[in-house]
């Protein structure tokens, strides 16, 4: 019997851009890139590692089908056909113009949910931990509510047995073992390791496969039922404010003392 796994990928501006390179335009509340800095597009780092998850259990356990799914406005083909020449199998792309800047968490997991319904059967969702646009971490959340199932969150090892997850995770000095039954969603950090280079055959190999595209409407989704749940009332750049005071004294440990009042005065000490 085939595992079903569904990875979810986000397509994010390169996080590796100099933040000189992004505009913040506060009246329509987003993040621009500079049309001079023609910053690149990637998959999401840590949905690389989702990836990399589901692909090791496919080489464990061989009878594994991997689809990747990701939604938005709009795709760089080449860009998304990454994790297919990573040896993902199929792709799922949920494209309309609604859902551009979208960074209302609830919208996402809304889609994704329901793209993962018309898919049909799962038996495991791996995403990252967090996507580096807006690092919230909370669209993997979301969406194992809206499905109904488990969610384990911030794994860095992830094992199917006898129709159970099994995942590794550490939270501060501890170290823990959580598995749950299938199906279930989880989510990796990059404590997963280093993602796998695409090679050449999967490459070729990629560039043959279509990804399924789907409208919201294909899901049954229309924009007034996809209204924010989340209200941003602010977007702006925090303007840095700094201040130096020389301290002196007669001497060196005159000024060490006086530095010791400044400091017990301004409550530091």
């Amino acid at each position: 019997m085939t595992l079903n796994i569904i990875v979810t990928a986000k397509q994010v501006m390169d996080p590796e851009t100099p933040a000189t390179a992004y505009r913040v335009d506060r009246e329509k509340k987003r993040v621009d890139s500079d049309p001079s800095a023609r910053i690149a597009a990637v998959i999401n780092g840590f949905d690389e590692n989702g990836v990399e998850a589901a692909l090791r259990i496919k080489d464990a356990l061989k009878d594994v089908k991997v689809t990747v799914l990701s939604a938005g406005a709009s795709f760089t083909m080449d860009v998304m056909k990454k994790a297919l020449s990573m040896g993902s199998d199929d792709m799922v792309l949920v494209q309309d113009p609604a859902l551009e800047n979208i960074s209302d968490s609830t919208i996402t997991a809304k889609v994704l949910a329901a793209a993962v319904k018309k898919i049909g059967s799962f038996d495991l969702i791996i995403a990252g931990r967090q996507a580096s646009d807006w690092d919230n971490a909370q669209v993997p959340l979301g969406l194992a509510e809206l499905l109904g199932v488990a969610c384990i969150p911030l794994t860095r090892k992830v094992e199917v047995k006898d129709r159970q997850v099994v995942c590794e995770r550490v939270t501060g000095n501890i170290q823990e073992v959580i598995s749950a039954p299938l199906p279930a969603v989880v989510t990796v950090s990059n404590e997963l390791g280093v993602p796998r280079y695409p090679t050449l055959r999967n490459i070729m190999a990629a560039a043959r496969k279509q990804p399924t595209t789907w409208s919201l409407g294909d899901l049954g989704l229309s924009a007034a039922a996809l209204a924010p749940k989340l209200k941003m009332v602010d977007l702006f750049i925090p303007k840095k404010q700094s201040q130096c005071e020389m301290i002196t004294g007669e001497d060196e440990a005159d000024a060490g003392k006086n530095l010791a009042l400044k400091l017990r005065e301004a409550k530091l000490i």
